[in-house]
């Protein structure tokens, strides 16, 4: 998988810092400024420590399972042009090396959706999805618009309701990413997204889960 995070810093050369410091116990495989400068951190091959814990469907050690890519970003900012295209070419290029399906590209929010919420609101999945670097929804007529039917296509599409994690929550990472001006309680759109992203893109419940 490919693991999409902000740092959260207030300067690149903060995070940069951090993720040089073996002391922090936090690493990824790379990180890009606004500028569009990429750092090469940690070999594509290795483990990186970007993820935590967490899960997306089966896998539980995801840092095992993924490449971590860190944007200089606090969060609150948007994500400039030369930085999303630094990242596209990034992202292509080790998608092409380790066959990495766009499904398989996902937010950190996504696969800890009770304590993360990067890479945010201000991201922009919808394009990436159109050069084919991640996915996006489709609404058609959807199914049944009910909070139950919608845990159980969260589940199908990859996130899971472990321990401490809610429904609030999955429905929070999942908004952060396909909705992220949309609050308030559970809408029918809700469940038809989720419904063509479990119909459509499915997890993989099959693989070693590290």
């Amino acid at each position: 998988m490919i693991v999409l995070h902000y740092t959260a810093m207030a300067t690149t050369e903060a995070a940069l810092e951090r993720l040089c410091d073996a002391q922090a116990e936090v690493s990824a495989h790379y990180l890009i400024c606004p500028h569009g400068r990429v750092w090469h951190l940690v070999e594509e091959g290795a483990r990186a420590w970007h993820a935590g814990a967490g899960q997306w469907g089966d896998v539980t050690d995801v840092n095992s399972r993924s490449i971590g890519i860190e944007l200089a970003n606090t969060g609150a900012h948007p994500f400039s042009e030369p930085q999303m295209a630094a990242l596209e070419g990034v992202m292509a290029g080790i998608m092409a090396r380790w066959d990495i399906a766009p499904a398989r590209v996902i937010a950190h929010s996504d696969m800890a959706p009770a304590r993360k919420s990067d890479p945010g609101p201000r991201f922009d999945w919808r394009r990436l999805a159109r050069q084919g670097l991640s996915i996006w929804p489709e609404l058609g007529a959807g199914g049944e618009a009910t909070a139950a039917q919608f845990a159980r296509d969260a589940g199908r599409f990859g996130y899971i309701r472990a321990e401490g994690v809610s429904d609030a929550d999955i429905l929070r990472a999942f908004r952060l990413r396909f909705r992220p001006h949309v609050t308030g309680p559970l809408e029918p759109e809700d469940c038809a997204m989720m419904a063509d992203l479990a119909a459509r893109f499915a997890v993989d419940r099959t693989a070693p889960s590290a």
